[in-house]
């Protein structure tokens, strides 16, 4: 059965369309489970109801005429219960409803199934015989997963069947707000129209073809490249205003691999072999983005993409087509891809630029690091878009919730348009702010850093105000390089953080790598990277890298003497300890050198549960204790927030995260230590003020949510905040406490930090 499985799925799979889809399922779950019949009900959302839209062994005839709602018949009480049903005799049933055009009346045994997708019944698969008889276990195991299986394929059938009816309103009903899930890469909210952005070269179709003229081959495909490193200069060159120097050598990257002797004599050696240049070059692209794809690591993932961009614009040149150009872009334009480049940021005019949307990729993809700097609402993942077919159509980017929404109604676009108005009303009324300290009415005030890691970020919070650097995520320098950065190219990009913010505090992470967090020159192959080999681990066992970062920090801070050094992902005692010594090994050694250095405070970071029940341990042994709630909340509740199949279960609110902040602050407040928090929770108002009753000590957040965070702390009285805390910790759902946190803020005044509702629709 698992060969057949595996068969089945294969074919399915490389279906033209949703009809196709289903009538290869119909066709061949009959044939292979040997029934008379094997039909699929699909949910229609216009009509609310189980339609018949495929069929072996009923009456063909009956497919779209006949449908059944959810209290009607056998399938639909299997959609309702969302369980299989099986039956020897359906006709005896007590749901039983009879369906005279169809033919059925000579079938009695039944096996129903639903097929679901993300909790969401998408119809039903059935099979029946004439004779009076229960399938057995092993049928309904192979059709049960056979339906599993073949769930998400029908799904995204199915939503490509639902855009391309909107095309069509003559001849089925327009449907509205359909919404597709993803996971939030860059804040904030878009309305316009599709831009698809593709190549037209496609490296899959090309055939291996003889070589008739050696040299022409090797001219061509040499042609070819020097046509393509121009492109990415010239893409570089646009962007240049917009960027770091730090995010333009993400294009450097691009030019590295271009003339990467490897790759480029991988491919003359095949053309020397008898190939023609385009099958040579389809051939060596293939190869290395099997490899990287197949390593499973998220960014080794996004430098396959990489390759397969650059693969496919040589190609385009080899077949004298030149990329695809697109020169009228609409205004409000939302950028759609396959798999979103950098270098696809560059050709949509700045002014023109709303949002971005990527059908594969996570929220740490070279992408969209660079729109989160540039402000672009971007959603990433949205696994089941059928994006080939929404060239030119109206969409919402809900790059806060990870969300598009097609073919928006009035309805979503009036909720959607406040919320852009708000933002825009809210930016203007907070600039007021920027000078003021974030005190509440009874006069406590809390310090408000800002998270940063790209250069651009600097410019940006200290125009919103910020009081220091909580967060300094070193690992960006290190990940948009095609080596490790040396001690001296280091000290420059440190010198610039903290002589911007002198002399405010700048709290630097050390280099806080694997997991989700891999450099493409530093590959680590694990199973399950968020338990592996990550963080601290990784720098502990390299003492070498270790100690170059350390030193160019320290380096770095001479004669401004506002650093402060934080270790991630720390679990043990032993590594806060072994860490500490290398610092302070560092500072003996430059000393000797001749540098004026002076020992930072040293901090840990708390992210997993080991080290939340040795808060006041490790308080003991440090100048200060950092939460980085983010990943915390995701190893309290084995939630991976990149996979968009689960990112719905990630609660920052859930009271088993609240418990552990609130245990986190009191502990290193025994101690008499310093406590701040970084991350989502921080960064949002109501959430803001939980913290602030907690009693953390400083809040470090994005410099985009630090003035919103300002305006809700200004807004009450820390008496209010600690009530607030107190009727939170009696509830035992996330969703309560969000929307209790919401019902507050507006009995304080803060309507303008409540985003309104959106409307749910499918």
């Amino acid at each position: 059965m698992l060969k057949i499985l595996r068969k089945i799925v294969q074919e399915v799979s490389t279906a033209a369309d949703l009809d196709a889809v289903l009538t290869i399922i119909v066709s061949r779950v009959q044939r292979a489970m040997a029934t008379h019949v094997c039909s699929v009900f699909l949910f229609d959302a216009v009509t609310q109801r189980y339609v018949l839209r495929a069929t072996q062994g009923l009456n063909p005839q009956a497919v779209g005429q006949v449908s059944l709602a959810e209290n009607e018949g056998v399938v639909g009480l299997v959609a309702k219960r969302a369980e299989p049903i099986n039956l020897q005799d359906a006709s005896s049933h007590p749901a039983f409803y009879f369906l005279d055009t169809t033919g059925e009346e000579q079938f009695h045994s039944f096996l129903g199934v639903p097929i679901i997708h993300q909790r969401r019944v998408l119809g039903v698969l059935v099979v029946q015989q004439q004779e009076k008889r229960r399938f057995d276990e092993s049928e309904e195991a192979f059709l049960v997963t056979l339906s599993a299986q073949l769930a998400g394929i029908i799904a995204h059938a199915h939503a490509t069947g639902s855009v391309q009816t909107q095309l069509d309103a003559n001849q089925r009903p327009v449907q509205q707000d359909l919404r597709y899930e993803g996971v939030a890469a860059a804040p904030g909210v878009a309305i316009g129209r599709v831009v698809v952005m593709s190549l037209p070269a496609d490296l899959d179709t090309v055939p291996d073809k003889e070589v008739k003229d050696l040299a022409a081959e090797l001219e061509s495909f040499a042609k070819a490249l020097e046509a393509v490193r121009e492109e990415v200069r010239q893409v570089a060159d646009n962007l240049a205003s917009r960027l770091s120097k730090d995010e333009q050598a993400l294009f450097d990257v691009y030019l590295r691999m271009l003339d990467d002797q490897a790759l480029a004599q991988e491919v003359i050696a095949r053309i020397h072999a008898g190939n023609w240049a385009q099958g040579s070059l389809r051939e060596v692209i293939d190869e290395h983005v099997r490899a990287f794809t197949a390593m499973e690591d998220p960014y080794l993932s996004e430098r396959a993409t990489d390759i397969r961009d650059l693969g496919s614009r040589i190609l385009s040149h080899l077949q004298e087509a030149g990329p695809a150009q697109i020169t009228d872009f609409p205004d409000h334009a939302i950028l759609l891809a396959d798999e979103l480049t950098p270098a696809m940021l560059g050709l949509a005019p700045e002014n023109k630029l709303a949002g971005l949307v990527s059908v594969s990729g996570s929220g740490n993809s070279h992408a969209a690091i660079l729109a989160r700097s540039m402000g672009i609402p971007t959603v990433m993942g949205v696994v089941d878009l059928p994006y080939r077919r929404l060239n030119g159509r109206e969409v919402v980017v809900d790059g806060y919730n990870g969300r598009l929404y097609v073919n928006p109604s009035d309805e979503l676009l009036q909720a959607y348009g406040r919320i852009l108005n708000d933002e825009k009303a809210m930016a203007t009324e907070l600039q007021a702010l920027h000078d003021l300290p974030a005190i509440t009415t009874d006069g406590y005030r809390l310090p408000l850093w800002v998270n940063t890691g790209l250069a651009a970020d600097v410019a940006r919070s200290l125009e919103r105000g910020a009081e220091g650097i909580g967060l300094y995520r070193t690992e960006i320098p290190f990940m948009i390089r095609e080596s490790f950065p040396s001690e001296q190219e280091q000290l420059e990009s440190y010198r610039k953080q903290l002589e911007a913010f002198a002399p405010l505090p700048v709290t630097m992470r050390t280099l806080d790598i694997g997991g989700d967090k891999a450099l493409p020159y530093f590959p680590i192959d694990e199973e399950n990277p968020s338990l592996g080999w990550r963080g601290i681990r990784i720098t502990l066992d390299h003492p070498e890298i270790f100690m170059v970062q350390v030193r160019a920090m320290l380096r770095a801070s001479v004669g401004l003497n506002n650093l402060r050094i934080m270790l991630p992902m720390v679990t043990s005692v032993h590594e806060v300890e072994e860490a500490k010594r290398q610092i302070d090994r560092a500072c003996a050694e430059l000393r000797e050198e001749g540098y004026d250095v002076h020992a930072p405070p040293v901090g840990v970071m708390i992210e997993v549960p080991a080290a939340v029940y040795q808060a006041r341990r490790f308080a003991r042994m440090v100048d200060f204790i950092s939460v980085g709630s983010n990943d915390l909340t995701q190893y309290l509740l084995a939630v991976d927030r990149n996979n968009p199949r689960v990112a719905g279960l990630y609660a920052p609110y859930h009271p088993a995260v609240l418990k552990a902040l609130d245990f986190i602050a009191h502990e290193a407040h025994k101690e008499r230590k310093h406590v701040s928090i970084c991350g989502e929770i921080a960064a949002d108002p109501g959430g803001a003020l939980l913290l602030m009753a907690m009693g953390y000590d400083v809040l470090s957040v994005n410099a985009n949510n630090l003035p919103r965070v300002k305006c809700a702390i200004r807004g009450v009285s820390l008496e209010e905040a600690r009530h607030l805390l107190l009727k939170v910790r009696m509830m035992h759902d996330a969703e309560e406490i969000h929307q209790t946190l919401r019902q507050a803020l507006r009995a304080f005044g803060l309507n303008q930090l409540t985003r309104p509702a959106i409307p749910e629709r499918e």
